[in-house]
């Protein structure tokens, strides 16, 4: 259960404090200034003329307007029709609201009770820093939806568990519990919640349960797993904080100051909001405070009241915006420091003792500073070398003797290279890290990903998959140029990719209109290639695990890069499959893999097949705009070819010619063979790789296959085409 969000007491006191000083925030003393305890500051109000409407789109957009219903005890703030405004915050313009989480209980299998929660803040974007989404259950897995940049947008997470035993309190680590980032820009959103199988398998968690939530807002416990119907449908609904960010209107502070309509004023400063959002903000200039979005502006701070640097109180003299520390008349000497102001009258003497004190306490001071910064950087040389050494430095260190490709980056290179993370250099999220775009002193481009935490048990795997991705010496594999070991999670870089994911290609409808067949069907076969060489050639086999359109990178030739290895496995010679903690991303993953744990090469196929299916479609993996049985791509497509209807969710911008027609048949009935449920009857990579080469009409030799034969050989051709013409 959700513990009471920290700062909400916080928050009550000090309104409770600043009540004569928050009266003033409002726009005129017939507004209303507070609702039970929760301040309302302008532009937000209760009644009419006290709250902000855009003069652009007055009638859809009028989010500033609260109600405040006196039938509760204390009164509460409602935004809307029923949604609970728990803070609203001026000077980070963002409001924190109540909202009810998403269920789907069962009892022996069967649907008991459930509820789908949406929340459509017209205007308003959830805040990507202050939440994330939470899944909680043993047998679940949850879909957020919404709009975003004009696009549909989904993520989400799975949770599974067999036994209590297995979770742990107060880690949501995907072991009945799961977390998803979730982006800036995301407004009407939805959090649907589902069960695998129906709670079958797992009658001591009855309910899945789904909900974005602030940050600080939730702490997880085993005790959740066992909440039932009872706890979520009765009268008092579960609710949890949510954080959203707000602005002024729709338009830019230029396009506001050029109309004469912007509402921020004297001394204050007006900001665009992000660029996934409309509008802009006002803010107080440094040295004053207030509301910045009230007719009269920002009143100047009088420090000479509060804090400052001045020794005595009468030394301070209060400027605009700011102060300044002055010895009184007849004085002279440093304001700011004791004994500072010294009368002219008993100069000679005073010269001497002030220059003997002065000079003492500079000495010290600056000795103190030496030796303090000087402590800090040996306490933070300690704590890199203690990541370094739990994260494997020493033992990268001995496996990067003879090799020369990759590189160790220390921790300042790359605060350096991303201007210490700065928000504005990332380039993408996803479950296994956040990667950021970076300039290394050659002046490369580079993308540097800041991975999960690594198991201090399974350190010694991490470092084998870095050396052998090191290693891998394909051009269709994103390269791993280097490594940061002395930061609490490890960094790795790779070269940095400038012409975006095949996903942005296809979903993106200028750049699919120039994606032309011939370019689509070489992006196949390239990563085809690369998957058959990650399996069947390098000495240590690699499963890719999260093979999707977002993790196939295009360069400026279209030349295909297959990325983000974070889910990765390394498989032994001797091992045909591995059981595993159940990794991927919805809509790709294998059937046969998500229902047994056991992975094989034939799960990266059959995402693999997904991936073939977007090529000819241009359709999502996962949509809510198709029909429950068909929601996943692969049981649209399946139904269509068993419909003998394929040209019907066929792109528009392919399929011109008849020779291309002839082609699309011919990888459509290669994905259905890829998509088959039972593993053993799918092709490996191998054999899709060579199926793509002779689709393209092609016969040059592969670059994963290092005997110098080619695969033109008719009786291989054939071979392959007569097993793929039995399955169908």
């Amino acid at each position: 259960m959700a513990k009471p969000y920290p700062n909400h007491l916080l928050i009550i006191l000090i309104n409770f404090l600043l009540t004569p000083l928050i009266i003033s925030y409002v726009i005129s003393p017939n507004c209303t200034s507070k609702c039970g305890n929760v301040t309302i500051p302008y532009p937000f109000g209760i009644e009419d003329g006290c709250y902000y409407i855009d003069p652009d789109d007055p009638v859809s957009h009028p989010m500033m307007k609260i109600t405040c219903d006196r039938t509760q005890n204390p009164p509460k703030p409602i935004l809307k029709s029923n949604i609970q405004i728990i803070n609203i915050s001026v000077q980070n313009p963002q409001i924190q609201i109540n909202n009810y989480v998403s269920y789907n209980c069962y009892n022996q299998g069967q649907s008991t009770v459930n509820h789908t929660q949406r929340v459509n803040l017209a205007g308003f974007t959830i805040s990507s820093t202050k939440n994330t989404l939470v899944v909680i259950g043993c047998d679940s897995y949850a879909w957020f939806t919404g709009s975003r940049h004009g696009q549909s947008f989904y993520t989400g997470c799975m949770t599974k568990c067999d036994d209590l035993n297995d979770v742990v309190d107060g880690q949501c680590n995907g072991v009945g519990c799961c977390e998803a980032s979730i982006p800036d820009g995301v407004t009407n959103m939805t959090t649907e919640v589902y069960s695998f199988s129906n709670h079958v398998k797992v009658p001591f968690n009855p309910c899945s349960v789904a909900f974005p939530v602030a940050l600080d807002g939730f702490n997880f416990s085993k005790e959740d797993l066992s909440r039932d119907s009872g706890f979520y449908s009765g009268s008092d609904l579960r609710i949890e904080p949510v954080v959203f960010n707000w602005g002024i209107g729709r338009k830019s502070c230029k396009e506001v100051k050029e109309l004469g309509s912007c509402l921020c004023k004297n001394n204050t400063v007006c900001s665009d909001l992000k660029p996934d959002q409309d509008g802009y903000r006002c803010d107080c200039k440094k040295g004053y405070f207030g509301n910045p979005y009230l007719p009269q502006g920002c009143k100047d701070i009088d420090e000479c009241k509060g804090e400052n640097e001045c020794e005595k109180a009468e030394y301070c003299i209060n400027t605009d915006g700011s102060y300044i520390c002055e010895c009184p008349k007849g004085y002279y000497g440093n304001a700011t420091i004791t004994e500072g102001c010294i009368s002219r009258k008993t100069w000679l003497k005073p010269v001497i003792i002030t220059a003997g004190i002065g000079g003492s306490i500079i000495i010290l001071l600056v000795a103190a500073f030496l030796l303090h910064r000087k402590r800090g950087k040996r306490e933070l040389k300690l704590l890199r070398e203690s990541f370094f050494r739990q994260n494997g430095g020493l033992i990268l260190h001995q496996k990067l003797s003879r090799m020369d490709d990759l590189k160790i980056f220390t921790a300042e290179d790359l605060d350096y290279a991303t201007d210490n993370y700065n928000e504005m250099n990332i380039i993408g999220r996803g479950g296994f890290g956040v990667v950021y775009r970076g300039v290394i002193p050659n002046n490369q481009q580079v993308a540097i990903k800041r991975s999960l935490q690594v198991d201090p048990d399974q350190v010694e795997q991490f470092i084998n998959e870095i050396i052998i991705l090191a290693q891998i010496n394909n051009r269709n594999v994103v390269k791993l140029l280097g490594c940061c070991l002395e930061t609490e999670v490890p960094l790795l870089v790779y070269e940095f990719i400038n012409n975006g994911t095949l996903y942005d290609h296809l979903q993106d409808e200028g750049l699919a209109s120039v994606f032309t067949w011939s370019l689509r069907l070489s992006v196949a076969s390239e990563v085809a290639d690369v998957l058959a060489y990650l399996h069947t050639t390098i000495s240590t086999p690699i499963i890719h695990r999260d093979m999707k359109s977002l993790n196939i990178l295009l360069d400026e030739s279209y030349t295909a890069k297959v990325a983000d290895f974070g889910a990765s496995r390394l498989v032994p010679l001797d091992q045909g499959q591995l059981a595993t903690m159940v990794l991927g991303t919805l809509g790709y993953l294998d059937p046969e893999y998500l229902q047994t744990s056991e992975l094989t090469d034939k799960s990266d196929v059959y995402s693999f097949g997904v991936v073939l299916v977007e090529l000819l479609t241009r359709e999502k993996a996962i949509s809510s705009q198709r029909s429950e049985a068909e929601r996943y791509l692969s049981m649209h497509f399946l139904l269509k070819m068993k419909e003998d209807r394929l040209f019907d969710i066929i792109d528009q911008n392919i399929g011109k010619t008849e020779e291309e027609k002839e082609q699309i048949k011919a990888v459509a009935n290669l994905a259905k063979w890829c998509l088959k449920l039972n593993g053993d009857d799918r092709p490996t990579m191998k054999e899709v790789a060579r199926e793509l080469e002779g689709i393209k009409g092609t016969t040059n030799s592969h670059p994963w296959h290092n005997d110098g034969k080619s695969f033109d050989e008719q009786e291989d051709r054939e071979h392959l085409l007569a097993r793929v013409g039995e399955r169908w």
